[in-house]
Protein backbone atom coordinates (compact mmCIF):
# COMPACT_ATOMS: atom_id res chain seq x y z
CA UNK A 1 0.00 0.00 0.00
CA UNK A 2 1.09 3.61 -0.76
CA UNK A 3 2.17 5.89 2.34
CA UNK A 4 -0.09 8.08 1.27
CA UNK A 5 -3.01 6.06 1.63
CA UNK A 6 -1.82 4.82 5.03
CA UNK A 7 -4.67 5.23 7.70
CA UNK A 8 -2.27 6.03 10.18
CA UNK A 9 -0.93 9.27 7.89
CA UNK A 10 -4.17 10.55 7.60
CA UNK A 11 -5.24 10.41 10.89
CA UNK A 12 -1.94 11.77 12.38
CA UNK A 13 -3.48 14.69 13.67
CA UNK A 14 -5.99 13.21 15.57
CA UNK A 15 -6.12 12.72 19.59
CA UNK A 16 -6.81 8.93 19.20
CA UNK A 17 -5.75 8.35 15.67
CA UNK A 18 -8.92 6.15 14.89
CA UNK A 19 -8.80 4.05 17.80
CA UNK A 20 -12.01 5.63 19.29
CA UNK A 21 -12.99 8.10 22.24
CA UNK A 22 -11.69 6.39 25.34
CA UNK A 23 -8.21 5.50 25.12
CA UNK A 24 -8.37 2.78 23.30
CA UNK A 25 -5.13 1.15 21.97
CA UNK A 26 -3.33 2.82 24.37
CA UNK A 27 -4.08 0.63 27.54
CA UNK A 28 -1.64 -2.15 29.28
CA UNK A 29 -3.84 -4.77 27.35
CA UNK A 30 -2.48 -3.31 23.87
CA UNK A 31 1.49 -3.50 24.93
CA UNK A 32 2.19 -6.89 23.17
CA UNK A 33 1.82 -9.51 25.37
CA UNK A 34 1.72 -10.40 28.77
CA UNK A 35 4.43 -10.48 31.53
CA UNK A 36 7.75 -11.09 29.97
CA UNK A 37 6.60 -12.41 26.23
CA UNK A 38 8.44 -10.84 23.49
CA UNK A 39 11.38 -9.93 24.86
CA UNK A 40 13.29 -12.00 22.42
CA UNK A 41 11.01 -10.56 19.50
CA UNK A 42 9.19 -7.50 19.39
CA UNK A 43 10.72 -6.06 22.71
CA UNK A 44 13.75 -6.82 22.22
CA UNK A 45 14.78 -2.96 22.16
CA UNK A 46 13.52 -3.09 25.85
CA UNK A 47 15.34 -5.64 27.00
CA UNK A 48 18.81 -4.20 25.40
CA UNK A 49 18.11 -0.70 26.52
CA UNK A 50 16.47 -1.36 30.41
CA UNK A 51 17.77 -5.68 31.21
CA UNK A 52 20.53 -6.24 29.88
CA UNK A 53 21.49 -8.80 32.08
CA UNK A 54 18.14 -11.11 31.88
CA UNK A 55 19.66 -13.84 30.16
CA UNK A 56 22.25 -15.85 30.73
CA UNK A 57 24.16 -17.01 33.79
CA UNK A 58 25.32 -14.69 36.34
CA UNK A 59 29.15 -16.57 36.59
CA UNK A 60 31.58 -17.84 34.21
CA UNK A 61 32.42 -21.11 36.32
CA UNK A 62 31.14 -24.54 35.40
CA UNK A 63 27.91 -25.32 37.83
CA UNK A 64 29.51 -28.98 38.43
CA UNK A 65 33.45 -27.91 39.39
CA UNK A 66 35.78 -30.77 39.00
CA UNK A 67 37.11 -31.28 42.37
CA UNK A 68 40.51 -33.17 42.68
CA UNK A 69 40.98 -35.14 45.69
CA UNK A 70 44.69 -36.31 46.98
CA UNK A 71 44.15 -39.62 48.79
CA UNK A 72 47.68 -41.95 50.12
CA UNK A 73 47.83 -45.61 51.15
CA UNK A 74 49.35 -46.71 53.89
CA UNK A 75 51.89 -48.38 51.76
CA UNK A 76 53.23 -45.16 50.93
CA UNK A 77 53.81 -44.34 54.48
CA UNK A 78 57.49 -45.41 54.24
CA UNK A 79 58.19 -43.98 51.30
CA UNK A 80 56.46 -40.37 52.64
CA UNK A 81 58.90 -40.05 55.80
CA UNK A 82 61.74 -40.77 54.11
CA UNK A 83 61.28 -37.74 51.70
CA UNK A 84 59.31 -35.64 54.18
CA UNK A 85 59.17 -37.20 57.60
CA UNK A 86 60.73 -35.50 61.03
CA UNK A 87 61.65 -37.34 63.96
CA UNK A 88 60.36 -35.41 67.04
CA UNK A 89 60.63 -36.60 70.75
CA UNK A 90 62.10 -40.02 69.65
CA UNK A 91 58.96 -40.27 67.69
CA UNK A 92 58.49 -40.31 63.47
CA UNK A 93 56.09 -37.94 62.53
CA UNK A 94 54.37 -37.01 58.96
CA UNK A 95 52.34 -34.35 58.74
CA UNK A 96 49.72 -35.63 55.83
CA UNK A 97 47.60 -32.53 55.44
CA UNK A 98 50.17 -29.94 55.06
CA UNK A 99 51.42 -32.29 51.86
CA UNK A 100 48.32 -31.86 50.63
CA UNK A 101 46.91 -35.02 51.47
CA UNK A 102 42.97 -35.46 51.99
CA UNK A 103 42.70 -38.56 52.85
CA UNK A 104 44.18 -41.82 54.38
CA UNK A 105 43.67 -45.53 52.93
CA UNK A 106 43.86 -48.50 54.55
CA UNK A 107 45.61 -50.56 51.43
CA UNK A 108 48.51 -52.38 51.68
CA UNK A 109 51.15 -52.78 55.02
CA UNK A 110 52.97 -50.54 57.40
CA UNK A 111 56.17 -51.42 58.56
CA UNK A 112 57.03 -48.39 60.70
CA UNK A 113 55.14 -46.15 63.66
CA UNK A 114 54.46 -43.14 62.82
CA UNK A 115 52.70 -40.50 64.45
CA UNK A 116 50.69 -39.51 61.47
CA UNK A 117 48.42 -36.09 61.52
CA UNK A 118 45.44 -36.38 58.50
CA UNK A 119 41.93 -34.80 58.96
CA UNK A 120 40.28 -38.08 57.16
CA UNK A 121 41.03 -42.17 56.78
CA UNK A 122 39.10 -45.53 56.99
CA UNK A 123 39.02 -47.59 59.82
CA UNK A 124 41.56 -49.76 58.42
CA UNK A 125 44.14 -47.56 57.93
CA UNK A 126 43.46 -46.77 61.64
CA UNK A 127 43.84 -50.13 62.67
CA UNK A 128 46.78 -50.78 60.51
CA UNK A 129 48.41 -48.05 62.13
CA UNK A 130 47.63 -48.39 65.68
CA UNK A 131 49.08 -52.19 64.78
CA UNK A 132 52.59 -50.84 64.20
CA UNK A 133 52.14 -49.16 67.33
CA UNK A 134 51.60 -45.79 65.65
CA UNK A 135 48.95 -43.40 65.56
CA UNK A 136 47.10 -40.80 63.89
CA UNK A 137 46.04 -37.23 65.02
CA UNK A 138 43.60 -34.97 63.98
CA UNK A 139 40.46 -37.20 62.62
CA UNK A 140 37.04 -35.67 62.56
CA UNK A 141 34.96 -38.26 64.23
CA UNK A 142 31.48 -38.36 62.95
CA UNK A 143 29.33 -40.24 65.44
CA UNK A 144 25.41 -40.44 65.48
CA UNK A 145 24.18 -40.14 68.94
CA UNK A 146 20.44 -41.27 69.23
CA UNK A 147 17.98 -39.00 70.63
CA UNK A 148 17.21 -38.93 74.37
CA UNK A 149 14.01 -39.79 75.47
CA UNK A 150 12.88 -37.95 78.68
CA UNK A 151 11.28 -39.54 81.69
CA UNK A 152 7.57 -38.27 80.18
CA UNK A 153 8.24 -39.85 76.97
CA UNK A 154 8.95 -43.24 78.26
CA UNK A 155 5.67 -43.26 80.40
CA UNK A 156 4.29 -42.56 77.11
CA UNK A 157 5.69 -45.53 75.14
CA UNK A 158 4.90 -47.79 77.85
CA UNK A 159 1.67 -46.82 77.94
CA UNK A 160 -0.22 -48.58 74.99
CA UNK A 161 -3.93 -48.09 75.90
CA UNK A 162 -4.53 -45.91 72.95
Amino acid sequence: MATRLRKTRKLRGGRHMGWGQVAQHRASGHKGGLGRSGHMKHLWSTVIKEDQDHFGHKSSHTPHPNITKKWASVRDLDDLYLQYGKEENGKKTLNLTLLGFDKLLGGGQVKNAYTITIKQTTKSAIEKVKQSNGEIIGIIQKTKEAPKETPEEKIDSTNNDG
